[in-house]
């Protein structure tokens, strides 16, 4: 069987041009300085915007599916960025405990990649992200059980590298 690899090739130069870009929007921001229309005029409208109560706001850019990062924006009372942070790292994934509300890991983590059922656990859902670990991507999962808490976390090779993108 010979399979068209074109689809993967595609997908697999997009993200990684999407993490260069990323890398360049970074660099052009410094927190404390930059404004919220500097970060939207490098990042773009964001998928999800948090407004709290000292009129602070969390600007959320996930790059899930086929990317590789999550990034929350911080943008301070005064309007300036207060933070920048990439979410998908094992220090953060180490955070991720039994217990833990699916709410607690969505703040945490950010949108995930996937979430999924099988038949046969109709109680759990599992989520997935995609990232990189050096060189190699991989993919951390968490599974929830029917009270939407953390009952296991998993990380493995991005089945995606390991069956030519299928």
């Amino acid at each position: 069987m010979i399979l068209d690899a074109r689809p993967f090739l595609l997908a697999l130069f997009a993200a990684l041009a999407l993490s260069a870009c990323d890398q360049e929007r970074v660099a052009k921001l410094e927190e404390g300085v930059a404004s919220e229309s500097d970060v939207r005029q490098q990042f773009g409208e964001p998928t999800r915007t948090i407004e709290r109560a000292d009129g602070s706001k969390v600007l959320e850019y996930p790059r899930q599916p086929e990317g590789t990062t999550n990034y929350v924006i911080e943008i301070g009372p005064d309007g300036k960025m207060s933070s920048l942070r990439q979410l998908l790292h094992p220090a953060n994934f180490a955070k991720v405990q039994p217990g833990m509300t699916d709410l607690e890991v969505r703040q945490l983590l950010g949108q995930p990649a996937k979430t999924h059922r099988f038949d046969l656990k109709p109680d759990e859902t599992i989520w997935d992200w995609r990232f990189q670990d050096g060189q190699e991507r991989k993919v951390f999962s968490v599974t929830f059980g029917k009270d939407k808490t953390v009952i296991a976390t998993a990380t493995q090779d991005d089945p995606r590298e390991r069956d030519g993108g299928r």
